[in-house]
């Protein structure tokens, strides 16, 4: 079972049947491949789930259990940590969103299965950042980044706060005001995800997106993002969201009008191809060709080529030829996305002298926004 130039990772996503009759020796590329991708802990959930796991040879079965006990660990964290940063924000009165990974365990999605984060993303009123900033910093979070352009990149260009790190547990906590950065073309309009948010029952004050809305912040966070090391993961995530929801009566159309309505059109297209054509998610075909049409794609062939390169395990055994051309190319399209010309021009020329200046050994510790 040779581990060059073949995905093993996404491999055993489509095949979770198959996995418990694999060798030792066949298993070691598939585990080498998907603890790399941060996968290890989904599959080891899936097999669990379907009584699987038992039946995986003992050695890589001890390695599927020690990531799953990561997760586990993890689930109850994020649960404790969800209801601090709530009682931080109460007295505020003004609509909390939980993004992404968090998002999924709190709502006890199928994309939580095995769902590694480091981090966890609010999503807050941009009227209301300053408030939110003060009440966080009362309760311990603080803001890593010292550099007077770094903060004015944040503040004035992003769609978010710089990052904040809780000065005793050392959580990180990422405080968004929108989905995209507000120097885009046309950036979602963040009120209309917050006014179809859904409760948490269980965590007063906090919400998590619809799922049409959740669906597509995914789509957006993936296709605009210029660090793509967990793009399968993320694309996993999508496959499990877009089954669990696909079934529900009117969700494709309301899907589709929805990322039209955002401004989302093509991150949905390339996120629909993408998951059907990679990872097998059952798409219906009409709604493929009616995304492709909306999206106005241009080049969708070489996208297409360049998205099949990047959108795999981060592994050198399997990478395809061509793939760091693929992920420079998109490495630059993102920030051609996030900023206009000029202002890219500026902020790319003051990021490169700041790393020429700086010192060897602050240029090791240095963690400049992308």
């Amino acid at each position: 079972m040779s581990s060059q130039g073949r995905d093993w990772a996404c491999w055993a996503l489509q095949n979770l049947e198959r996995l418990p009759q694999l060798t030792p020796a066949q298993w070691e590329p598939v585990i080498r491949q998907a603890r790399r991708a941060d996968l290890l802990a989904r599959i080891a959930a899936q097999l669990e789930r379907r009584g699987l796991l038992d039946s995986v040879p003992p050695a890589p079965r001890a390695h599927l259990m020690s990531a799953s006990r990561v997760w586990h660990a993890q689930m109850q964290e994020v649960g404790h940590e969800a209801q601090l940063i709530a009682d931080a924000l109460r007295s505020l009165n003004i609509p909390v969103v939980i993004l992404k990974g968090a998002a999924y365990v709190l709502a006890d999605l199928p994309a939580a299965e095995g769902r590694l984060f480091s981090d966890i993303d609010i999503l807050v009123p941009r009227a209301a950042l300053a408030e939110v900033e003060g009440a966080l910093r009362l309760s311990g979070w603080m803001s890593d980044y010292k550099d007077a352009y770094d903060q004015r990149y944040y503040r004035e260009w992003m769609h978010e706060l710089p990052p904040m790190t809780h000065i005793r547990r050392g959580t990180t906590l990422d405080v968004h005001h929108n989905i995209l950065p507000i120097t885009v073309r046309h950036p979602p309009d963040a009120a209309l995800l917050l006014a179809q948010a859904r409760p948490l029952p269980a965590f007063a004050g906090l919400s998590v997106l619809a799922p049409a809305d959740m669906i597509l912040h995914s789509m957006t966070h993936l296709f605009h993002n210029d660090d793509l090391s967990h793009g399968l993961r993320d694309l996993s995530d999508l496959d499990l969201l877009l089954r669990h929801h696909g079934g529900e009566a009117g969700f494709w159309q309301s899907l589709m009008e929805r990322a039209l309505e955002l401004h989302l059109a093509l991150p949905l297209a390339y996120g629909l191809w993408a998951t059907h054509e990679l990872l097998s998610t059952p798409v219906p075909d009409a709604v493929l060709e009616q995304s492709e049409l909306a999206s106005a794609s241009r080049l969708p062939r070489l996208m297409h080529w360049l998205w099949r390169r990047v959108l795999r395990t981060p592994h050198h055994d399997a990478a395809l030829p061509g793939a760091g051309l693929a992920h420079f190319a998109l490495y630059v399209r993102a920030h051609w996305l996030r900023m206009p010309p000029l202002l890219l021009a500026r902020h790319l020329s003051i990021k490169a002298w700041k790393r020429l200046s700086q010192k060897p050994q602050e240029l090791a510790a240095a963690q400049p926004p992308a």
